[in-house]
């Protein structure tokens, strides 16, 4: 009866690697994986949400047209009946969500230079959250939703600004699609390329 012999030296199963390392850069187990992914997205989610959402909602607070009103006797009534301020108002939300989208997109890119899919996604649900928060905060702090006491508190035939509101609700689309487009396009033309694995060796000459 022979003894057991000992596996061949395998470099899989050296001390100090896992069977599931394939770089020297992998982080460990697939649980600390998931792990590092979950917190680089809402590392990357969060200041997102905040800076698109309160930078977005005070622009558009601040620049959106206004639509005038008026009360006549018991009715409250659009001053301009053929003018275009509550597309106006769209229009600039959905310009200033793809300038500050792809401020955010290309801010991402360059503090986090080897984004992964953690991250981007991180981006698109920060953004899109953002986008909510802005829309939320311009209709909050905008003139009072509360039309007929506004009416009231003007007078009769005195000119108020109706609630700011956002009719197309695609312009909320904006942020999120200019966030990823910068940095999806400075992954491809700026991102780091993959190389390979040299440990994995090369065939032996002749087949």
């Amino acid at each position: 009866m022979t003894a057991p012999q000992p596996f061949p030296h395998d470099h899989a199963a050296a001390p100090g690697h896992h069977p599931w390392d394939l770089t020297d850069n992998a982080s460990g187990p697939p649980g600390g994986r998931r792990a590092g992914g979950l917190r680089d997205m809402l590392l990357t989610a969060v200041p997102v949400a905040l800076a698109g959402g309160v930078a977005l909602g005070l622009l558009w607070l601040w620049t959106a047209p206004r639509v005038p009103l008026v009360a006549r006797g018991d009715a409250v009534l659009l001053y301009n009946s053929e003018g275009q301020e509550a597309i106006g108002a769209d229009g600039t939300f959905l310009l200033f969500g793809l300038s500050v989208g792809a401020v955010l997109g290309l801010l991402v890119l360059l503090l986090r230079s080897r984004s992964g899919p953690a991250v981007v996604i991180g981006l698109a649900v920060g953004a899109f959250l953002g986008s909510l928060l802005a829309w939320r905060l311009g209709v909050t702090f905008g003139p009072s939703q509360d039309v007929v006491a506004r009416a009231r508190e003007a007078g009769e035939g005195v000119v108020f600004d109706a609630p700011l509101e956002l009719s197309a609700k695609g312009a909320l689309l904006g942020l999120p699609f200019g966030a990823l487009a910068v940095h999806l396009l400075g992954m491809a033309v700026w991102g780091p390329k993959e190389e390979p694995d040299e440990r994995l060796g090369h065939p032996p000459a002749g087949g």
